[in-house]
């Protein structure tokens, strides 16, 4: 196998600036799920399609080897205000590579289809690889990452996954644990009264009590890797839109990042038996995910220099079902912000950085 990465990086940032180009939101990725299908189709390679999903595997795949999942998203958020450049013109300067998604998560997408190319070839490797580009990530959508693993053409039963990779911007820096994210929808009830009487139980004083619970409660265990479970009580309001009524029920959400020291299950339990409003999970599908750290792709990252770290932000690793590690080029500090970019060298070491990963254990 060639080292040199040069065509291969080359490759890729062409690649990536076509990507650029054409809006990408969630939910709204199929003209990028098109690019990505033709970028394969050019290459001879077979790949499938589910939804917005795009997928391919090594040419000598064999079913009796457990397999090596490489996956970045093709979506986008949205471009705030304060872009003073063209979000979906791909502008190269000064070694920066400028548009939106070009960091979040473009870098890493293009990163990992050059490894995926560099392999595609090989016989007789330990593991079978499979690159999917994945819909949905930034809403955490269910046709996304999710919908392909319940696909029986992807994952079929009996497969054996090992290990992901997940391409995030992480300064190819190893997250080797991700916290989860658990929002509650909780509801007080109390009964209705006009304001001016001693009629009516105030539900909004019933919401307070256990408000201040969320605010003070300090769950025991702390991770090394991701610190404290923290809950934030973002949204309040009540069905009132009269001064003079008191209300009968009051709503408010908390949002709850989750150390992996907790399953939702334990949260949950402790969570209602400390508070008297009606608590609803919305979804019990983000949950914290680690890999342990002498599992075979960490120390590879260690032996090639990498350090690992816990990441307070979630990505498709949570709805995945077998161990991850959440690595990739670009810096998490400039996604989502105005005029976006990824430095092109970034790239060429991120593929470089993969293809060592891969090539200590393949």
């Amino acid at each position: 196998m060639s080292k040199d990465f040069s065509i291969l990086t080359t490759e890729a940032i062409a690649l990536l600036k076509e990507l650029i180009a054409v809006p990408s939101f969630s939910k709204e990725e199929d003209q990028t799920a098109g690019i990505l299908c033709l970028f394969f189709a050019k290459k001879g390679i077979p790949h499938f399609r589910i939804a917005n999903n795009v997928y391919a595997s090594n040419r000598h795949f064999d079913e009796k080897k457990p397999t090596i999942l490489l996956n970045s998203h093709h979506d986008t958020v949205r471009p705030n205000k304060g872009y003073t450049l063209d979000p979906f013109n791909p502008v190269e300067k000064d070694g920066k590579l400028y548009g939106l998604g070009s960091n979040d998560a473009g870098g890493a997408l293009v990163a990992l289809i050059a490894t995926f190319l560099f392999y595609y070839e090989e016989k007789d490797l330990l593991y079978n690889i499979v690159f999917a580009a994945s819909a949905e990530e930034e809403i955490s959508g269910k046709n996304g990452i999710e919908l392909l693993l319940q696909h029986i053409s992807f994952n079929p039963p009996g497969r054996t996954w090992a290990v992901a990779i997940v391409g995030e911007p992480t300064k190819m820096q190893m997250a080797v644990a991700e916290k989860g994210l658990l929002v509650l929808d909780c509801m007080a009830n109390g009964r209705a009264g006009h304001a001016a009487r001693e009629e009516g139980d105030n539900a909004i004083y019933k919401a307070i009590k256990d408000i201040e619970w969320f605010n003070s409660f300090r769950f025991p265990k702390v991770s090394d890797l991701l610190g404290p479970v923290k809950m934030s009580v973002t949204v309040i309001n009540t069905e009132n839109k009269a001064h003079n009524v008191v209300p009968s029920q009051c709503n408010f959400v908390v949002d709850i990042r989750v150390n992996e020291l907790y399953t939702f299950e334990e949260l949950l339990a402790i969570v209602k038996s400390n508070t008297y409003v009606d608590v609803q999970p919305r979804s019990l599908r983000m949950r914290s995910s680690s890999i342990p750290l002498d599992h075979p792709v960490v120390k590879a990252g260690l032996e090639l220099g990498r350090t690992y770290y816990g990441s307070p932000t979630t990505s498709d690793k949570a709805l995945m079902p077998f161990l991850s590690l959440k690595i990739g080029p670009g810096d998490s500090a400039r996604s989502h912000t105005a005029d976006e970019y990824i430095f092109t060298d970034e790239i060429r070491e991120g593929i470089e950085l993969y293809v060592g990963l891969l090539g200590k254990m393949v």
